[in-house]
């Protein structure tokens, strides 16, 4: 893909001058399909070269929820079928490696829930805001599968080990306040305002130095390339899970609305 007119799961727009916004536009809260997933990899190599980008953003469609992430159909497909599993997995990494490697800084604007595959955009986003009732979980552990995507990589870095395990291993959901408050976000706002704030954040940096904004982003994201081993160590292991007995039961019981009985 060369142009923006050849993404069409995700929605791209340019609100202001030097401002480009990606939209997360899908049914049930914007979760994430088979079509956008590899959308939303393959679309930041392209902003990079496209040096009338100053800035980011990145949201959900609506005021609902950012990404609820991957959907139903993305998972199954995986489940069923090796060559899928294994086209999601290099997806999967495009995208953290590709979000870290784009010199333009990126802000994500966090309305309601952000989960999954939603997830990684919102957290590895240089800046995030979010609104008090967002609500901010990982999901893989409740499907039967071991946290990859970015958590074991960012989630730590942001806020604690301690932290990071607690909300992994156990699934619990953080609120907005919560997440700035552990350091999980940059800020939190009133639901209202988190789209106004983004765009604040956006025009600023759209105004900025270019050399030294960029180099800053490039020097910090270092962090996340030192700990590339362990990214692909956790990527391997969610994606072992994806052909194991745990994500069967974890899909059903998410379909049946009930607790799931692992094995």
């Amino acid at each position: 893909m060369t142009s923006y007119e050849d993404f069409t799961s995700v929605k791209v727009d340019r609100p202001e001058e030097g401002i480009l916004r990606i939209m997360l536009d899908g049914p049930n809260l914007n979760a994430v399909g088979p079509d956008a997933h590899r959308e939303l990899a393959d679309i930041w190599p392209v902003i990079g070269l496209d040096q009338s980008v100053r800035a980011v953003v990145i949201r959900g469609a609506g005021e609902r929820a950012f990404s609820a992430g991957g959907s139903f159909d993305l998972v199954e497909a995986m489940i069923g079928d090796y060559s899928s599993r294994t086209r999601v997995m290099r997806e999967a990494r495009d995208l953290v490696r590709n979000i870290i490697e784009v010199p333009q800084p990126i802000i994500s604007a966090i309305n309601g829930p952000a989960a999954g595959a939603g997830l990684v955009a919102a957290l590895l986003a240089d800046i995030s805001v979010a609104g008090r009732r967002t609500k901010i979980v990982d999901g893989h552990v409740r499907l039967g599968v071991a946290a990859g995507d970015h958590a074991a990589i960012c989630w730590p870095l942001l806020t604690s080990m301690a932290k990071a395990k607690y909300h992994l291993l156990t699934n619990e959901v953080l609120t907005g306040e919560e997440a700035e408050r552990i350091g999980m976000v940059s800020l939190c706002v009133d639901d209202d305002q988190v789209q106004d704030r983004a765009m604040e954040i956006a025009r600023k940096l759209a105004a900025g130095s270019r050399a030294g904004i960029q180099g800053t982003k490039m020097a910090l994201n270092g962090w996340y390339r030192q700990a590339m081993p362990i990214f692909d160590a956790s990527l391997g292991l969610e994606f072992y899970g994806f052909g194991g007995p745990d994500v069967v039961e974890g899909v059903s019981s998410h379909r049946e609305k009930r607790e799931p009985k692992f094995s």
